[in-house]
C-alpha cells in the first residue's frame, strides 16, 4: 500500500517546469485518492487485488475531477512517470508506450480530456496528431526539453503497403514511440524496441495437451502425413514467459511454431501456379550422434510489387473487461493503427467489438479515410463480459457486405482468447467459421496478454478459418506480424497444404516427426481434397524436421523381427540411394482440386558433419533442440542449453532484424531459469 512518506517524496523529485502544473494537479488527485483508499481499507476492502484497488481509485478520481490539459508531449510523459496512482487515469486508451518504472503501468495519453460523465464510466482522451503523424515541432520541442539532440530523433521512413513489403519493399514506421527519457520520437527500429510486458501470469492460460511424437518403425509404417503449420504464437508466448523470468508450461511449447517463427533463405519459386520450391537435406542430429535429421523447407511465392489484390479487412476486437490491461487493449489499438497506415485507398476496413453484446463501431470504410478509422480505434474502451461468438457473426456479416471478388477478404480477431457468451459450443463456432471459409472469407487470430489466454481455442479457430494464429506480447512483435510479415499474414497463395514423406526401409529403420503433433493426418487424407489443412501466405517459409535412424544404428530402438527379420529389399525400379520421397499437395486460391509436387531425398542431399551445413540448417536444428528441452521430452537427448546457444550462434548468419540474436538470449535465460529451479 502507498504510504504518506512515499507520496510526500514525490514533491521533491525534480522535473521540467513545463510539466509542473500537471504534477501539482495529479499529486493532489493522488493524495485525495489515497485518503479515500485509507478510508475504504478501514471499511474492509483490503481483500481487493492491487489492480482492483487502483481501478477503484481511478473511478473515484474520474468522478471528482474535470480537466482539459494540453502540454508538450515529453513533459507530460515525464510528469506522469512520477505518479503511479494518477497514471491509472489514462490506462484505458493509450496508443503510446512508456518504459516501465518499478512495476508495469498503463500507457499514458499525452493530451488528456477527462469528463465527469459517470454514466459512461469512461475517460475520454485526445492526442493532438498522435499516433498517426508526429509533428516535427513537437519532436523538436521534446528533444530540447529532455536534453536530446535533433540527430537522435529518427526521421519517419517512407510509407509502403503490406503487398510491397511482401515483395521486399520498405515497411512504414509512422507511430510515435517514446524514448527512455520520455520524449516522443519517431518509431525506433526493431533492435532498439524494448519489451514492456505486464507480470507473467500463468494462472488461467489454457493450452491443448499433447504428447511428443513417438518413434515409428519404418517396417511397420513407412509413410508419414501431416498438415503444414505457419502459426508463430508459441514462440512469442514462450519468449514472454522467459523474459518475465518463468519457464513456460510444456503444452505452451509447440516446436514447429518455434522453428517457423524465423525466416529462412530457401529458394524462391518463380511461378504463382507452382508456389513452392522444396529444399531437402540430411545432416547429423546435434542431440544424438547416432541419428540424422531430414530437413524439408519450402518458401511461398511472393507476388511482384504492384501485383496486389484489394483487401477487405474486418477488425473483430475484444473490448471485454479482461482486456483492461496495458498489454491488451492499448497494445492492440496501437498494433491495428500501424496496420491501417500500410493500407491503400482500394482497401476497406470495418471494426466490430464484443463485450457483453456485439457492436459495429465502423462500417466498411475506405482505407484512405485513415483519420476516421484511427479515431474509431482510439475511442475503444474495455468493459463487460465476452460475447465473442456474437461478435464473430457480426464481423462475418460485414465481411460479406464488403466482400471483394478475387480480393483479400479476412476477419482479424484480436483477443486474450476467452469466449464465454454466445454460440453454445466451440464445435459449433468452429463449424460456423469453416462454413465462411468455404465462402471465401478467412480468419486470422491475434492473442494478447496473460491470465486469460485461451490458446487452444484460438488455434482451433484459426485452423478452421484458413488463417494463422500469432501472439502479440510487445509492440515489436506487432510490427513483425502486421508490417514485416503482413503479406504472408493477409495474402494466401496456397491452401490445404499437406506434406507426405515415405521412407525407404532399406536405409531408414525408424523416424520421428519433430513437432506438428496437433497437425498429424491419416495417410489416406493426403489425396482427399475434402480434408482441410494449413495455408501458406505470400513469402511464408515452412520447415519440417524428421529425426531418422539409419539401418544398423546403435540408436535403433526396435528389436529386429524374429520371423523374416531381414531388412526389406529395395523394390524393383526404386533407386537404391533414395532415403525418402517427399510429396506436397496444395490448392491454388479459388480452386477445388489439389496439385502435387514431389521430390526424392538421395545420398546427394546428405551433409557429413556440421562444416557443410548452411546457417539455416544449423539454426533450425538449434531451435528444434531448444523446443524439445523446454518440453522436457524424452527425445530431447543430452544437448545442453549452452550447446544449443552455441549452435544457434554458428547459424545466426546476417540476422538483419536481430531475431536470431534474440533467440540466443532466450536460450541463455532458459539455462539460468533451469539451473535456479533445479536448486
Amino acid at each position: 500500500m502507498t504510504t504518506d512518506k512515499e507520496l510526500q517524496s514525490l514533491k521533491n523529485i525534480a522535473i521540467s517546469q513545463a510539466s509542473r502544473e500537471l504534477r501539482e494537479l495529479a499529486l493532489g488527485m493522488a493524495m485525495e485518492a489515497y485518503d479515500r483508499e485509507q478510508a475504504r481499507a478501514r471499511r474492509g476492502v483490503q481483500g481487493m487485488s492491487a489492480g482492483e484497488r487502483l481501478r477503484s481509485i481511478s473511478n473515484a478520481l474520474r468522478r471528482t475531477f474535470t480537466m482539459d490539459i494540453r502540454i508538450p508531449i515529453g513533459a507530460a510523459a515525464a510528469g506522469l512517470l512520477l505518479l503511479p496512482l494518477a497514471l491509472q487515469l489514462n490506462s484505458t486508451t493509450s496508443l503510446t508506450q512508456l518504459p516501465p518504472i518499478s512495476q508495469p503501468l498503463p500507457e499514458p495519453k499525452v493530451g488528456v480530456s477527462v469528463t465527469g460523465d459517470e454514466s459512461a464510466g469512461q475517460v475520454l482522451t485526445t492526442v493532438d496528431s498522435l499516433p498517426r503523424n508526429v509533428r516535427q515541432e513537437n519532436d523538436a520541442a521534446d528533444a530540447v526539453g529532455n536534453e536530446q539532440s535533433p540527430s537522435e530523433i529518427a526521421p519517419a521512413p517512407p510509407r509502403g503497403d503490406f503487398r510491397d513489403r511482401a515483395a521486399g519493399g520498405q515497411a512504414p514506421m509512422v507511430l510515435a514511440e517514446p524514448s527512455e527519457s520520455g520524449a516522443v520520437t519517431a518509431m525506433r527500429t526493431l533492435e532498439h524496441e524494448q519489451a514492456m510486458p505486464a507480470p507473467y501470469d500463468r494462472a488461467g492460460d489454457r493450452f491443448e495437451e499433447f504428447e511428443d511424437s513417438g518413434v515409428i518403425s519404418v517396417a511397420d509404417q513407412p509413410v508419414s502425413t501431416f498438415s503444414i503449420d505457419v502459426d508463430t504464437a508459441s514462440y512469442s508466448y514462450v519468449r514472454r514467459a522467459l523474459t518475465d523470468g518463468f519457464l513456460p508450461a510444456a503444452d505452451a511449447v509447440r516446436v514447429e511454431e518455434m522453428i517457423n517463427y524465423f525466416p529462412y533463405d530457401y529458394p524462391e519459386p518463380e511461378s504463382a501456379t507452382v508456389p513452392f520450391q522444396p529444399t531437402v537435406a540430411v545432416y547429423p542430429t546435434p542431440w544424438n550422434p547416432d541419428t540424422q535429421l531430414l530437413h524439408v523447407g519450402i518458401k511461398g511465392y511472393t507476388p511482384p510489387a504492384g501485383a496486389d489484390r484489394p483487401a477487405n479487412l474486418v477488425f473483430l476486437i475484444d473490448t471485454s473487461g479482461s482486456m483492461d490491461e496495458p498489454d491488451k487493449l492499448p497494445l492492440l489499438k496501437r498494433s491495428f493503427a500501424m496496420l491501417v497506415e500500410g493500407l491503400d485507398a482500394h482497401d476497406t476496413v470495418s471494426i466490430v467489438t464484443y463485450a457483453g453484446s456485439a457492436g459495429t463501431v465502423l462500417m466498411p470504410t475506405p482505407a484512405s479515410d485513415k483519420a476516421r478509422i484511427l479515431d474509431a480505434l482510439d475511442n475503444l474502451m474495455p468493459g463487460g463480459s465476452t460475447a465473442g461468438a456474437a461478435g464473430i457473426e457480426e464481423a462475418y456479416r460485414l465481411a460479406e457486405r464488403a466482400q471483394i471478388e478475387d480480393g483479400v477478404n479476412r476477419v482479424i480477431l484480436a483477443t486474450d482468447g476467452d469466449f464465454n457468451v454466445g454460440i453454445s459450443s466451440p464445435e459449433e463456432l468452429e463449424r460456423f467459421i469453416a462454413k465462411k471459409r468455404d465462402e471465401g472469407i478467412f480468419l486470422s487470430v491475434l492473442g494478447f496478454g496473460t491470465g486469460n489466454y485461451n490458446d487452444a481455442l484460438m488455434q482451433a479457430l484459426a485452423q478452421n478459418g484458413n488463417g494463422n494464429a500469432a501472439y502479440i506480447d510487445r509492440f515489436a512483435e506487432a510490427r513483425k506480424v502486421l508490417v514485416e510479415d503482413a503479406g504472408s499474414t493477409l495474402v494466401t497463395i496456397a491452401s490445404d497444404v499437406k506434406i507426405q514423406v515415405e521412407f525407404n526401409p532399406a536405409l531408414v529403420a525408424e523416424y520421428r516427426l519433430v513437432g506438428y503433433e496437433t497437425r498429424v493426418l491419416n495417410n489416406e487424407d493426403f489425396n482427399n481434397d475434402r480434408v482441410d489443412a494449413g495455408d501458406v501466405g505470400a513469402g511464408h517459409t515452412v520447415t519440417a524436421i524428421y529425426e531418422i535412424t539409419p539401418v544398423g544404428s546403435p540408436s535403433q530402438g526396435s528389436d529386429p523381427l524374429r520371423y523374416g527379420g531381414e531388412q526389406p529389399a529395395v523394390s524393383e525400379g526404386e533407386p537404391s540411394d533414395e532415403i525418402a520421397f517427399v510429396k506436397l499437395r496444395y490448392k491454388l486460391p479459388g480452386e477445388e482440386a489439389s496439385r502435387l509436387i514431389d521430390l526424392p531425398v538421395t545420398q546427394a542431399n546428405v551433409v557429413d558433419g556440421t562444416a557443410g551445413l548452411s546457417d539455416d540448417m544449423q539454426f533450425a536444428a538449434a531451435v528444434a533442440g531448444f523446443g524439445q528441452n523446454l518440453r522436457d521430452g524424452q527425445y530431447a537427448g543430452a544437448m545442453s542449453y549452452e550447446e544449443i546457444a552455441e549452435l544457434a550462434r554458428e547459424g545466426r548468419g546476417a540476422d538483419p532484424e536481430g531475431y536470431r540474436s534474440q533467440f540466443v538470449t532466450l536460450v541463455e535465460l532458459a539455462d539460468s531459469l533451469s539451473a535456479s529451479s533445479a536448486r
